[in-house]
């Protein structure tokens, strides 16, 4: 439970990265290549200064993700990323007016449900760890004994 914040931090610098992106594309209009030169034309979408804020946040969110992965299991702190489409889809709302219905609320409940269910089952077990280390020091002390 104690890596909970850095998970999060993980969540918040992916979903940031997604918004960034968006903004980006926003700004720089549809993609076509029709007419255009390909190559000038991502030169312009990599340059673009949100694009490039949206990328180097996304490193650092793997740089985070890298570091809980080296401190917690994998199937408990992956799970953790979807909450990464709850932020998104309610600050998309709130900075880009995107819809958001009931079949995206359900959704998002549902999500959240998820999430809640595998942080719990993540509390007990440094408890259940430390327990069977007791219990295997004593039985060690027995034997020597």
């Amino acid at each position: 439970m104690k890596y909970i914040p850095f998970i999060l931090f993980t969540v918040m610098t992916n979903a940031a990265a997604q918004l960034m992106l968006k903004h980006g594309m926003m700004t720089l209009g549809p993609l076509t290549f029709a007419g255009d030169n390909p190559i000038l034309k991502v030169l312009q979408i990599v340059f673009s200064p949100w694009i490039f804020a949206g990328l180097s946040v996304f490193v650092i969110s793997m740089a985070s993700h890298l570091y809980v992965l080296s401190k917690v299991e994998l199937s408990f702190a992956y799970p953790f990323l979807s909450l990464a489409y709850v932020a998104v889809a309610v600050f998309a709302y709130f900075l880009f007016h995107e819809d958001l219905n009931a079949y995206r609320i359900g959704g998002i409940a549902l999500i959240c449900i998820g999430t809640v269910l595998i942080a719990q089952s993540g509390r007990d077990k440094p408890e259940q760890e430390a327990a069977l280390s007791k219990d295997k020091l004593q039985s060690e002390r027995s034997i020597i004994q």
